[in-house]
C-alpha cells in the first residue's frame, strides 16, 4: 500500500525537478526573494528587472538558477484601483516564459488610514505540469508612523502538482511576510522576506537596495530555502531595477 501511494508522489517531483530549471520567481513587485509587498508600478510606468542567482558552496545542476529578464507595466483601472501586469523570461530554460498579474489599493485609499490591500497572481508558465505554478496570493500591508518602515504579510495557493516537497509531499499553500526599512531614505534600503512551504518558492533573504535614482536601484545578498532538495543551497542575488 506504501509503494503503490508512492507512486504519483515520484511523479510530481519527477515534473518538479524538469521546472527547476526555471525555479527562480517569475516576478510582479517584490520586496526580496517574494512578491510579498504593497508597491504596485505606477501608471504609464514600465519596469524592467535583472535578477541574477549564484550559488554558493554547489555546483550541482539543481543549484543553478536562471537569469531572469522581467517587465512589468503599471495601469490604473478606476481612480482608486490600481494594477500591475508583466511577464519574465528566464534563461536559459526549455519554458522560459512566464506571466502575473496584480491588483489592488495602495494605502490609505479605502480610509484616511487604510492599509494596502492587493490580489496578485504570479509564476503562469506556458507549459502544464512543468511550470504552471499558477500561485494566488493576498496582501496586505502597511507603512510604521516612523515613515521609514513597511510590513506585509499574504497567504498563497497554488498548483498543488508543483508545488511540492523534494520527497513529493504537497504544499501549494502557505504564507509571505516581509519589511522594507530605508537606512538613508531615497538612497539604501534594508529589506527582507520569507515565503513558507517546502516548495519551489518556499524560502527568504534579506539584503540591501542601492538607489543610484529614484528610478535606478541595485540589490545585492542572500537567498536561502526551506527545501534544498528543489532549490539547491543558500544564493547570492544581484539584481537590477529600471522604471521607465
Amino acid at each position: 500500500m506504501q509503494a503503490t501511494r508512492r507512486l504519483p508522489r515520484l511523479a510530481r517531483v519527477a515534473a518538479m525537478l524538469v521546472s527547476c530549471a526555471c525555479a527562480a520567481l517569475a516576478t510582479p513587485s517584490t520586496t526580496y526573494w517574494t512578491p510579498c509587498t504593497i508597491d504596485i508600478q505606477p501608471a504609464g510606468v514600465i519596469h524592467l528587472g535583472v535578477d541574477d542567482y549564484s550559488a554558493v558552496g554547489s555546483t550541482a545542476p539543481v543549484a543553478q538558477f536562471p537569469t531572469d529578464l522581467w517587465l512589468t507595466f503599471g495601469a490604473n483601472l478606476t481612480p482608486k484601483l490600481a494594477a500591475e501586469y508583466g511577464f519574465d523570461v528566464l534563461s536559459p530554460g526549455a519554458h522560459p516564459l512566464f506571466f502575473n498579474f496584480k491588483l489592488g489599493f495602495r494605502e490609505n485609499v479605502l480610509s484616511p488610514s487604510a492599509p494596502a490591500v492587493q490580489l496578485g497572481f504570479f509564476n503562469f508558465g506556458t507549459r502544464a505540469k512543468v511550470t504552471n505554478q499558477n500561485i494566488v496570493y493576498l496582501t496586505i500591508g502597511k507603512s510604521l508612523p516612523n515613515g521609514r518602515t513597511r510590513l506585509a504579510a499574504s497567504v498563497y495557493h497554488g498548483n498543488a502538482d508543483l508545488l511540492v516537497s523534494g520527497t513529493g509531499d504537497s504544499h501549494e499553500s502557505g504564507f509571505m511576510v516581509s519589511f522594507d526599512h530605508a537606512i538613508v531614505p531615497g538612497r539604501v534600503v534594508l529589506a527582507g522576506d520569507y515565503a513558507s512551504g517546502e516548495n519551489l518558492i518556499g524560502g527568504g533573504g534579506i539584503g540591501a537596495y542601492y538607489y543610484f535614482t529614484k528610478d535606478i536601484s541595485i540589490l545585492a545578498g542572500p537567498v536561502w530555502f526551506n527545501d534544498k532538495a528543489i532549490n539547491g543551497s543558500t544564493k547570492m542575488t544581484l539584481q537590477l531595477d529600471v522604471n521607465f
